[in-house]
């Protein structure tokens, strides 16, 4: 039997209808100010730190092949059934974003993310539902 930590994937789950509250709100707007476009950013971080903190554990717990990148992590969570191909679209182009907003802030690419923000938001509750249901059909108790 395998050890996977329920309670630790539900606490960063937990978080994503805030990060969707600011997404939603950010993104509606044309002109941002500087805090809004820091929050913005600040929640596409979390977003990617939550899909790759879920999916490591559902590696580690269920322990699936190991992970070489923040993108392979999203493949093997789409390998595994985790997250379909809709979401692993979009995830993979989300981790691609981790770079530019965390080693590469100064740049002007800053100005605006994103038209993948608008998906973000309805894609994060996807991906809480559907690794709820995935560990409930595993029979990982709650």
């Amino acid at each position: 039997m395998y050890y996977v930590n329920r309670e630790q994937i539900e606490h960063r789950l937990h978080v994503i209808p805030e990060l969707v509250q600011v997404l939603e709100s950010t993104t509606a707007l044309q002109d941002k100010t500087l805090i809004e476009r820091y929050a913005e950013e600040r929640s596409l971080h979390l977003a990617i730190e939550i899909v790759t903190d879920v999916g490591s554990y559902l590696i580690d717990g269920f322990i699936m092949r190991d992970a070489s990148s923040y993108e392979d992590i999203v493949d093997i969570m789409y390998d595994e059934k985790v997250i379909d191909e809709n979401l692993h679209k979009i995830f993979t182009e989300l981790v691609r974003m981790r770079r530019p907003l965390v080693q590469e802030y100064f740049d002007d690419c800053r100005k605006g993310y994103h038209e993948l923000t608008v998906q973000i938001s309805a894609s994060l509750e996807r991906f809480s539902h559907k690794v709820l249901e995935y560990l409930d059909k595993e029979g990982i108790p709650t």
